[in-house]
């Protein structure tokens, strides 16, 4: 048995438009979603930003984030995140600051440097703006003085924003956030849910050379975990087949809505396509009460994360419930019970 501190689970939730549904319908799963996350004692709900992709719908990220912390009562709400390259800093800053005085204590603004679409929509979002290595690490800084107390002299005030001290994270897949993370002395997410390749490397590096800030006295890391949990691995292995058509669609180039889930998915594909959904999901907890016990705590335990974040794409949005109930109640038996390894 492998022993687990006892850390807080978290979920970021992409807000997947399932087949035969529509966005209206996916907005409400996830607000039913939250407030169930909620219940089970989760720590904060993120939304992450995508646009131009048919089968996610949380592209309005700051709208949605306050639309899920209306529907809530104490969860944290955030991104998962914002795509600043995406964005000027003070549009940013007016928006979290907005979401933080209707919210207080309650709204985190995870940062990417990712634009999280494709090239022609990435045009279209950014006009003719053409962004460079220094960009990232300059916004960051302006968002950090934009949300902080005003200065004597200073000019460019974010009306809302200015105090409201939004916790900033820096969100990322490889190596050049969680340096950015640690120079700045900010909390760190790492992209695990689709690209675990850099995960120990990246914790590793941000660690080592984390600087102690205002805002942060020691490093603080979540790792996103992919999830499914059901009564037995077979129905786990089932409803995860929704996870595995939309990871194949992602590397095929061909994106759309969440698939309802297909029996033995995995066993019909050529070994290449399994062998690259695999490693898209090597972080993936997938199975019985048991094995998500399992697998979770050895997770935490590689990771020496501080909080795990869970991705739980199942299509029928009651069983993604019951996957997360399941999940909880497997992780804190798992933190309650004694190391046996």
């Amino acid at each position: 048995m492998t022993a687990l501190p006892s850390i807080p689970l978290s979920m970021l939730d992409l807000v997947a438009v399932r087949e035969g549904g529509s966005v209206a319908e996916a907005l409400s799963i996830a607000l039913r979603t939250a407030q169930h996350a909620e219940k089970l004692g989760f720590k904060r709900y993120w939304l992450a930003e995508h646009h131009n992709m048919s089968g996610i719908a949380s592209s309005a990220t700051a709208v949605l984030v306050g639309h899920i912390a209306g529907g809530t009562q104490t969860i944290r709400v955030g991104s998962g995140g914002v795509m600043l390259p995406n964005h000027a800093p003070l549009v940013v800053a007016e928006a979290f600051g907005t979401l933080a005085e209707l919210y207080p204590g309650r709204i985190d603004l995870g940062l990417g440097r990712a634009p999280g679409t494709d090239p022609l929509t990435m045009r279209a979002l950014r006009r003719d703006r053409v962004e460079t290595e220094a960009d990232f690490p300059r916004d960051v800084a302006e968002l950090q003085r934009l949300l902080g107390p005003v200065q004597p002299g200073q000019r460019l005030i974010a009306m809302p924003g200015a105090g409201t001290e939004v916790p900033i994270w820096l969100l990322g897949s490889s190596l050049f956030s969680a340096q950015l993370a640690a120079e700045r002395g900010l909390p760190y997410a790492f992209a695990s849910h689709f690209a675990p390749r850099l995960l120990l490397q990246a914790l590793d590096l941000y660690r080592s050379r984390f600087q102690p800030s205002a805002t942060l006295n020691k490093p603080y890391a979540i790792v996103g975990v992919p999830m499914v949990a059901a009564p037995t691995d077979e129905e786990a292995d089932y409803l995860a087949s929704s996870t595995y058509q939309r990871v194949l669609g992602i590397l095929t180039g061909k994106r759309g809505q969440l698939p309802a889930p297909v029996h033995n998915f995995m066993q019909n594909l050529h070994p290449q396509e399994r062998a690259a959904i695999a490693d898209f999901l090597a972080c993936a907890v997938i199975g019985s009460p048991d094995t998500v016990r399992e697998g979770l705590a050895a997770l935490a335990a590689t990771t020496e994360a501080d909080e795990l974040m869970l991705v739980c794409d199942v299509f029928d949005p009651a069983l993604r419930l019951r996957s997360l109930t399941l999940a909880a109640q497997a992780f804190e038996e798992a933190a309650a019970e004694p190391s046996h390894s």
